[in-house]
């Protein structure tokens, strides 16, 4: 639980601290640069930290509270991100991307009936960003609707050609084991951004998991190349060479044969 120990829980002495504190606008700015440009690297922890860092210069702003859920269902840790939604939301009742936020919440501990309620009530406020209907696709998913292409369709006519939206819609078919459809979006979303380490390492991953080990080592290289320091594709490395074996070339092929 060491992960969520400095996280704005938003008690009173310190939100009574906040008030007394100077505009801090520039260091909120840079945290808050710093959060988004880490969940753009796949580095949820840090930009989970970094959120963190926001609210301790301005405990109200919701797009860091909505950032510290989302990194929280990144990271799989679904019941905390339900807790810390629950009291961004005591704060921000209306704000649609935390309600969306907690939808995905909910259905990924299984709540499928209450994360249908919140993405509703996401979708009926104000606003229409893709993270709503992202969300809401992945809320259908949980609940084995077909409806859920339609929601990513939306997605991606409200930021068309976005990498980090098609990354995002292609995290979120691996979660639901939709390994076909993940990898033509990762594909996609490497056609606009090829130099984006983060989609070569998601696409090698993918690839893994469909047992495509040859495709996968050179996706995992493309994303070594591109940036050399990252313990995330040395990971990923590490768990590709452990898993080349003929076991698990044979559960990658099942898996591709009944996945088409």
């Amino acid at each position: 639980m060491s992960r969520f120990g400095n996280l704005e829980f938003g008690d009173e002495s310190a939100r009574e601290s906040q008030s007394r504190r100077p505009e801090r606008t520039s260091d909120e700015l840079l945290h808050l640069e710093a959060a988004n440009a880490a969940f753009a690297e796949g580095d949820f922890e840090k930009a989970l930290r970094r959120y963190s860092k926001v609210l301790e210069f301005n405990p109200n702003l919701a797009a860091a509270w909505t950032g510290q859920v989302r990194m929280l269902i990144e990271l799989g840790e679904f019941k905390e991100a339900k807790l810390w939604a629950d009291k961004a939301l005591e704060r921000f009742p209306h704000e649609p991307e935390l309600l969306a936020a907690k939808a995905v919440a909910l259905a990924r501990n299984g709540d499928l009936q209450g994360a249908l309620v919140f993405s509703d009530a996401s979708i009926g406020e104000r606003g229409d960003s893709p993270y709503l209907w992202l969300a809401r696709g992945d809320v259908l998913l949980a609940r084995k609707e077909t409806r859920a292409d339609y929601c990513f369709e939306k997605a991606s006519e409200l930021s068309p050609q976005d990498w980090f939206i098609t990354w995002l819609a292609a995290r979120v078919r691996i979660f639901h084991e939709q390994f076909v459809l993940a990898l033509r979006l990762l594909e996609q979303a490497i056609e606009w951004k090829t130099g984006k380490f983060v989609l070569w390492l998601e696409l090698g991953r993918c690839q893994q998991a469909l047992g495509l080990m040859k495709p996968a080592r050179q996706s995992f290289a493309h994303a070594r190349q591109l940036d050399p320091r990252s313990a995330m594709t040395s990971a990923a490395l590490l768990e590709l060479e452990r898993n080349d074996t003929l076991p698990g070339k044979v559960r990658g092929w099942w898996r591709r044969f009944f996945k088409r």
